[in-house]
C-alpha cells in the first residue's frame, strides 16, 4: 500500500499472531519458515516459533493497532495512559510502528 505523505496519518494493522501474558503484556507469534530456518530447524534443533514479547509501552502501542487508529491517535492514547512516554513521544513512535513493519509484524491499510 502507498503511504500517506504524513507518516502520523498512516493506519497499522497487525499482521501477526499475538495473545496477552499473565503479566499483561503483549506476545507475539513469530513463525521461523524458509529454507534456512528449516535447516536450522532440523539439524540445530531451532524452534518452529519464536514469542516476541513487548515492554509495557510497546504492548500498549500494540493493544491499539486496530487497523482503524492512524499512529497520530495511537501516539495520543499512549501518551494518556503513560505520561513517561510523552517525551519524544513520536519521535519513539514512529521508530517503533517502523520497526514492527520492516519485521512484517504490522501492514498499513487504506483509509
Amino acid at each position: 500500500m502507498k503511504r500517506s505523505n504524513n507518516y502520523l496519518d498512516n493506519i497499522p494493522k497487525t499482521n501477526k499472531k499475538w495473545k496477552i501474558t499473565k503479566e499483561g503484556m503483549v506476545e507475539i507469534t513469530v513463525e521461523n519458515k524458509g529454507f534456512f530456518h528449516k535447516i536450522a530447524q532440523k539439524f540445530y534443533k531451532k524452534p518452529r516459533y519464536s514469542f516476541i514479547k513487548l515492554d509495557e509501552f510497546g504492548s500498549c502501542v500494540w493493544r491499539q493497532i486496530d487497523g482503524e487508529k492512524t499512529v497520530y491517535e495511537i501516539g495520543q492514547i499512549l501518551k494518556t495512559k503513560h505520561e513517561k512516554a510523552a517525551e519524544q513521544l513520536y519521535e519513539r513512535l514512529t521508530k517503533f510502528i517502523g520497526i514492527l513493519e520492516h519485521n512484517n509484524y504490522i501492514i498499513f491499510v487504506k483509509k
